[in-house]
């Protein structure tokens, strides 16, 4: 399954990413001074969200892609069922 993300759609994941990279390094950076634990935790939790909805972003885009496949018989030799099992996999991997 190829990665295809076009304008929108990739601008949007590159956004939710440099938005966690930039939440973690001020993680590091609290730690490193000492900060409070719960200030910690949640500037953690938010750059963990950012990038749970960066990767459901790329499940998303790639599911179209799937189905738009199947629809079109270019599926590459994955039948239905194939296809589903992979995208599952992928959606549990986030999960």
């Amino acid at each position: 399954m190829d990665m295809d993300l076009a304008g929108a759609e990739l601008k949007s994941v590159l956004n939710r990413l440099r938005r966690a990279q930039g939440q973690i390094s001020g993680v590091i950076r609290m730690i490193e001074e000492g900060r409070d634990c719960e200030d910690v935790v949640t500037q953690l939790a938010a750059a963990s969200r950012a990038l749970d909805r960066a990767g459901f972003a790329i499940i998303a885009t790639g599911l179209q892609k799937c189905v738009a496949d199947i629809e079109s018989g270019r599926a590459g030799g994955e039948d239905g069922e194939q296809m589903r099992a992979r995208l599952e996999k992928l959606f549990l991997s986030l999960a």
